[in-house]
C-alpha cells in the first residue's frame, strides 16, 4: 500500500531531528526546473507564486543561490504546513519511520515525487504553476507520467491523501486495474458533506500517522481511524472514496 500527500507552502531547514536516508529521484529534473525559474524576472516570478512582495523578495533572493545539494532536511520535516503538524514526524518510532519511508510519497511540483527521508531544500512552487520547462507549457506536462510509473511501480493500491492539485498529475494516468483509493474528510450539513481545507489537513496528517504506528496495510484497517471525531461513513463511501464524517 503506498500513500500520496501534498507537500505544504511553509518549509524549514531541520538536518538535526532526524537522519537524511535517500536523495529525491528526481533531482536531474529539478535542476531543469530551478533553471527554468531563474530565468524569471522578479515581477514574472511573483506572478507565478501569487503572493506580495513581503513573501516574493526574500524568495527571489533564495533561488539565486539555492543549491539542491546542500542544506538539506529530509522532506517530511521540510514541511512545516498544519498536515505535517499534526503528523508529528519528528515523534514517530522507528517502526513508523520505517513504515513511512516505504509507504508514504510527498508529490511536488519542484521535485515530483519525494519519499519522506529524501534531503531537500526550501522552495517555493506549486504543481500547478504554469511555469514552462524543457518546451512544456506547464509542470503538468513536464513531469507527465514519471509521478505515475514511479507510484504504481509495484502495483499496490495508493491511498489518496493529497489535495486535488497534486493527484491530478496521477489520475490522468490510471488504468483501469489501478487502484486510487481517495480518502474524504468532511461533515454534514442539511444532508450534505461539506469539506473544511484547514480540518482536511488535520485529518489528512492524523491518518498518515494512524497509519504509521498501526502499520495499516489493508482497507479494511484504515477504516477504523477515529481521531479528531472522524468516523468512516460505510453509507457514503464507495470502493474508490473513503468518507470520514465528524
Amino acid at each position: 500500500m503506498k500513500i500520496i500527500i501534498a507537500p505544504a507552502k511553509k518549509m524549514t531547514v531541520d538536518s538535526d531531528s532526524l537522519p537524511i536516508l535517500s536523495q529525491p529521484t528526481y533531482l536531474d529534473a529539478t535542476r531543469q526546473i530551478l533553471q527554468a525559474l531563474r530565468q524569471l524576472t522578479y515581477d514574472e516570478a511573483k506572478a507565478l507564486w501569487h503572493c506580495s512582495d513581503k513573501l516574493a523578495r526574500p524568495n527571489y533572493d533564495w533561488l539565486q543561490q539555492l543549491d539542491v545539494t546542500r542544506q538539506l532536511s529530509p522532506a517530511v520535516l521540510a514541511y512545516t504546513g498544519i498536515q505535517y503538524q499534526y503528523m508529528a514526524p519528528d515523534v514517530f518510532t522507528q517502526p513508523a519511520i520505517d513504515y513511512v519511508q516505504h509507504s508514504l510519497r510527498i508529490l511536488s511540483g519542484f521535485y515530483g515525487i519525494l519519499r519522506p527521508f529524501d534531503g531537500i531544500v526550501p522552495y517555493r512552487l506549486e504543481m500547478q504553476s504554469k511555469l514552462p520547462v524543457a518546451d512544456q507549457p506547464n509542470l503538468y506536462d513536464f513531469w507527465g507520467s514519471r509521478l505515475y510509473d514511479d507510484l504504481y511501480e509495484d502495483h499496490e493500491p495508493v491511498i489518496n491523501l493529497a489535495s486535488k492539485e497534486y493527484a491530478k498529475a496521477i489520475e490522468k494516468y490510471l488504468r483501469p486495474q489501478d487502484q486510487l483509493i481517495t480518502i474524504t474528510f468532511g461533515t454534514l450539513q442539511d444532508g450534505r458533506l461539506k469539506t473544511r481545507a484547514t480540518l482536511a489537513k488535520m485529518a489528512r496528517g492524523e491518518m498518515v500517522r494512524f497509519m504509521a504506528e498501526k502499520q495499516v496495510t489493508t482497507v479494511a484497517a484504515l477504516k477504523q481511524f477515529d481521531h479528531l471525531d472522524y468516523r468512516y461513513a460505510e453509507e457514503l463511501s464507495t470502493t474508490d472514496q473513503l468518507v470520514f464524517v465528524k
